[in-house]
């Protein structure tokens, strides 16, 4: 991946960070990067794998980063109109005991499905092929009614691996590759080790000693968190994450992809995580940034991307515990502090005539509000004081308008003429807008009082007996 580099003294504060966390959580090897305007702009690698420190090229196992890989897969799927979301897993994969669930529950861990297997700790034990998993499971491996509440599930990605298999004829990790990995240029994501890699280790909780830990084929389970990479392809992933999927997710899909399905939630505290399609969510003060997390015996490995500023983090190490989820956080908050973007510079905006001359001051009811066009959109509109409804929204080839986002998101705002061609009012949802408060010559549902505003109630019209 192409690189360009920080001011010195930003490099320095960076990888002062690494080294703190490399010492302190006691890894044996930690690699991380950063990406902005995807490249890779900042790397650094402390401690030692085989004879050397890392590299952008060391291959560390993902883990759970595996499985939006996987869901990237699922979505191509249902953008090639190959499938729903809303379709059941029964559909697609049958004789499951999650087979009423959707896949989109499946990609949100809300299907209810159990966490892990019947069998031996499948992250420490070889896999076998899915007909075996499938035999395995009880017929209550469904924890939870479908779509109640987040339950994580390594058995619910096994289960869209094989979604993959069916649909593509092929093993889950060839369509991967094909779909995904070699379209972004992850040429050293691979399913097993490939040199230089990481050997992977648990390090004792009350000496400075290390356990190899085992490294082994998943089997069926391997989707939930099989594939091995590098600092270097998983920025390139990071790229997509941010917004820019090239030929492989269109950018609706993405942020579809970005956007919370299931809440984690904690009974008295205010939501700080949550999961969409193949992605995890975090929230922090009303911040959003999405990625993942990966955990296998003898690897820790972190992505978290910010959508709003593009930039992304990802740290791996070689080691079974230690490496905290705050260390990508410190190091995007440094980047953004010591790197900080300059505005997007100003410049006019192409505009039709027919949004040009919708711009202004529109009223719902005594409500005012503010349509203003929306550079990449058609315009927004918006409370013009305090909080309220706002949504931005996109010109269809019809003439219509759909919401994009907020309580409008998917409703169609359409714009009424008077006969002749002048703009009578807008109608979004059933809701009336117009050019003054409750226009009298507008199409306003329940009508204008004909006594129009007044200074105070007139006691024959609307006092009574």
């Amino acid at each position: 991946m192409s690189s360009t580099s920080l001011r010195a003294a930003t490099a320095d504060r960076l990888s002062a960070r690494i080294a703190e966390e490399q010492a302190q959580r006691r890894l044996p090897s930690v690699m991380a990067g950063l990406v902005r305007d995807g490249h890779l702009v900042w790397a650094a690698g402390r401690g030692r794998v085989q004879d050397g420190e890392p590299t952008t090229d060391t291959q560390y196992r993902m883990g759970s980063i595996t499985k939006p890989l996987v869901a990237v897969a699922v979505l191509r799927l249902r953008d090639a109109g190959r499938l729903r979301l809303e379709d059941r897993v029964e559909d697609h994969v049958p004789a499951t005991p999650v087979g009423g669930a959707t896949i989109s529950q499946l990609l949100a861990h809300a299907s209810g499905l159990q966490a892990e297997t019947e069998g031996p700790w499948w992250e420490r034990s070889a896999g076998g092929p899915w007909d075996e998993l499938a035999r395995s499971l009880p017929p209550h491996a469904a924890r939870h009614r479908p779509g109640r509440r987040f339950h994580y599930s390594n058995v619910g990605y096994a289960v869209l691996g094989e979604l993959l298999v069916r649909a593509h004829g092929a093993p889950w990790d060839e369509v991967v590759r094909d779909e995904v990995l070699r379209p972004l240029e992850m040429d050293r994501t691979t399913t097993r080790p490939q040199a230089p890699a990481a050997r992977g280790y648990a390090v004792h909780p009350w000496a400075d000693v290390l356990l190899p830990e085992p490294e082994h084929d998943a089997g069926a389970m391997a989707p939930a968190g099989q594939l091995w990479s590098t600092i270097d392809d998983v920025a390139r992933f990071a790229t997509l994450l941010a917004g820019d999927g090239g030929d492989v997710l269109h950018d609706d899909t993405i942020a579809e992809m970005c956007e919370p399905v299931a809440v984690t939630d904690q009974p008295g505290e205010p939501w700080t995580a949550a999961y969409g399609l193949g992605v995890q969510i975090w929230n922090v003060d009303g911040h959003r940034t999405v990625g993942h997390g990966g955990s296998m015996p003898g690897f820790l490995m972190l992505l978290r991307v910010d959508r709003e500023s593009g930039d992304g983090a990802v740290v791996a190490t070689n080691s079974t515990a230690g490496l905290q989820g705050q260390i990508t956080t410190d190091l995007l908050a440094l980047l953004a502090r010591e790197e900080p973007r300059p505005p997007r510079p100003w410049a006019p905006l192409e505009v039709t005539s027919e949004v040009l001359g919708l711009t202004g001051l529109w009223y719902w009811g005594p409500i005012p509000l503010q349509l203003r066009a929306e550079r990449e959109l058609a315009f927004e509109i918006a409370p013009v004081a305090g909080p309220g409804r706002a949504s931005r929204f996109r010109a269809e080839p019809d003439g219509t308008f759909t919401g994009l986002d907020g309580y409008y998101a998917g409703e169609t705002l359409r714009v009424v003429r008077n006969t002749d061609g002048s703009v009578s009012h807008l109608d979004l949802a059933s809701f009336i807008l117009t050019r003054t408060p409750y226009d009298p010559d507008a199409d306003v549902p329940g009508g204008v009082d004909p006594g129009g505003w007044r200074a105070a109630p007139h006691r024959s019209n609307e006092e009574h007996p």
